[in-house]
């Protein structure tokens, strides 16, 4: 028998780009940790187990990211998972509670990153982790100049484009909605609002894609704080407590490698992972008020609201135009600002969605609070790959 699960504390800081300030990942994490853990009322005595998520670092960071904490001696585990880091440390967190191991455990994601676009560690004596998929693209649809991630997300775009006439208003409308959102938000990386004119003129950097339809490189950390049931009674923290109703990990399936361009940034594994959640929580996706999905790029967010079944595929664009993704709408996607806006340091991602989600659920959502919200859906991807897909309930 699995047991539930509660987030009873989240944290992050603001999220900067890279060398805003001289600050270094420990300096983060203590802030994020602390946050959370004062969030949930408890000392780091408390934590059982730590799970750190971070891309960029070498081994052990996170033993020196949570030694920031304390020094309890506890297990601490390393966790990188590409841009699904953070959900993923949150993810095995969530298993050992469940699974009856754990009570109490902390998730922590962090990275502090390069200005620029995502460069490799310049290993060239191995094998690429991202060689089949950039085999499969340059297969499907050759290899330009322009950097490698949103060139694979911009082709999923084109496809879609051809397939089923979507155009690239729908794309920017898309980073219209998050960078507006993000104005309510004090943690996000860029807070200003941009036109529809201003996204589709900004600098091009691979079609249907422009600058301003592509997330930053960012520093920061995010952390929540999980419990049992059992623990959260124990300590009367009923009335801030999140249950995971639900949480799904997939990895990449032959659909990835074939010849679609959508499949290659994981749309059959976003697809499967929504599929099992609904399944296991017995809701569905019309019994969800507030969506934090991975919007590295527009493109990316357009083809995952087909995978995530907030439509039929091929109908996403209707979805942008009838105004039902953002506030007085169906759902409210986005409305931290979203990977576009708030930014994107990779390690932290997965939690500062938590983090979202949960002061949605609770009602601290403040300006940007989706009124009444009771479900929430978290979608967090990594190319590589793995996605993973969280439903929330208010307690």
């Amino acid at each position: 028998m699995t047991r539930k699960v509660y987030v009873v504390g989240v944290g992050m800081t603001n999220f900067e780009k890279p060398g805003r300030r001289e600050w270094d990942y420990p300096d983060m994490v203590r802030e994020a940790g602390t946050q959370a853990l004062e969030d949930a009322g408890v000392d780091y005595k408390a934590i059982e187990q730590v799970f750190c998520g971070y891309v960029y670092g070498d081994s052990t960071s996170g033993q020196r990211a949570a030694y920031e904490l304390g020094l309890t001696g506890v297990p601490i585990y390393n966790v990188n998972n590409n841009c699904s880091t953070g959900s993923t440390a949150l993810f095995m967190a969530r298993q050992l509670i469940a699974g009856g191991i754990l009570d109490c455990a902390l998730a922590l994601g962090f990275e502090k990153m390069q200005r620029g676009s995502l460069k490799t560690d310049g290993q060239d004596d191995r094998a690429n982790p991202l060689g089949r998929h950039f085999e499969t693209m340059a297969a499907q649809r050759g290899f330009a100049k322009a950097p490698p991630a949103p060139q694979i997300f911009g082709n999923a775009g084109l496809e879609h484009m051809e397939r089923y006439g979507t155009t690239v208003e729908h794309f920017a409308k898309i980073a219209h909605k998050n960078h507006l959102h993000s104005t309510k938000n004090p943690r996000s990386q860029f807070q200003d609002e941009y036109s529809l004119e201003a996204i589709l003129e900004s600098r091009p950097v691979h079609h249907p894609l422009t600058m301003l339809q592509c997330c930053p490189t960012s520093d920061g950390a995010a952390a929540a704080v999980l419990m049992s049931e059992e623990k959260v009674r124990e300590l009367g923290l009923e009335d801030q407590a999140i249950e995971i109703a639900a949480m799904s990990m997939t990895t990449d399936t032959p659909a990835s490698f074939g010849k679609s361009a959508i499949d290659l940034v994981g749309f059959q594994m976003s697809k499967l992972a929504a599929a099992q959640v609904f399944e296991a929580s017995g809701l569905s996706i019309e019994d969800v008020d507030v969506i934090e999905l991975h919007d590295c790029f527009s493109t990316n967010e357009l083809i995952t609201y087909e995978a995530l079944g907030l439509c039929e595929e091929g109908q996403a664009g209707g979805l942008i135009d009838a105004g039902d993704v953002t506030y007085g709408g169906k759902w409210v996607v986005n409305p931290s600002g979203g990977l576009i806006s708030k930014g994107h340091p990779l390690g932290a991602t997965g939690l500062a969605q938590c983090a979202e989600l949960t002061w949605q659920l609770r009602g601290q959502a403040d300006q940007r609070q989706v009124e009444g919200a009771e479900i929430a859906l978290q979608h967090n991807l990594g190319l590589g790959g793995a996605a993973v897909v969280t439903l929330y309930r208010r307690n």
